[in-house]
């Protein structure tokens, strides 16, 4: 009987000693999506807003609870296919809370299928980071900063794909 006891831990072992192959897949896709979509505060984000090369940036700070938003996102993922080519980039910036990313955000992405760079900034401290951006930002979205080492400009409204394109040519 002692032997079928040791036998039976010992399988009993093995078996616990192999990775369940159902929860290492899906652990490894939630971190690839995590992965895809970085968690910055606002000093690991700063440097995005200051990019000194030849490259226009749009970067827009949205939400998946802004209807506004939701709605003026398809102008900008047109935008970034349409001037991939011409050195332009859009990146856009979820505001949505940090716990949200998973049941909200990716699930968001996946299904509008957004090729953009997408980032969640994850700052509570909105008074010292919201003027650093613009110090004419009130901290509503939708709100855009299109830029470059030339110009720069601030918008705090929700755009249509023709005046989005019509600021665009401003800075080409």
């Amino acid at each position: 009987m002692t032997l079928f006891k040791n036998i039976g831990l010992l399988i009993v072992i093995t078996f616990l000693a192999i990775p369940f192959k159902g929860t290492l897949e899906s652990n490894e896709v939630v971190e690839q999506a995590q992965s895809k979509i970085p968690v910055l505060d606002f000093d690991a984000f700063e440097h995005m807003l200051h990019y000194d090369d030849d490259k226009t940036y749009i970067i827009n700070f949205w939400a998946t609870w802004c209807r506004p938003c939701i709605k003026e996102l398809p102008y900008f993922e047109q935008i970034g296919e349409e001037y991939i080519n011409k050195n332009v980039e859009v990146i856009l910036v979820s505001l949505d809370f940090p716990n949200s990313l998973e049941s909200r955000v990716i699930p968001f992405i996946e299904r509008n299928n957004l090729k953009s760079k997408v980032i969640l900034l994850d700052d509570v401290n909105q008074n010292r980071w919201i003027p650093l951006v613009s110090e004419e930002w009130s901290g509503a979205i939708p709100a855009t900063m299109i830029y470059n080492k030339n110009e720069r400009k601030f918008y705090e409204q929700a755009f249509t794909y023709e005046q989005l394109l019509t600021e665009l040519k401003t800075f080409l």
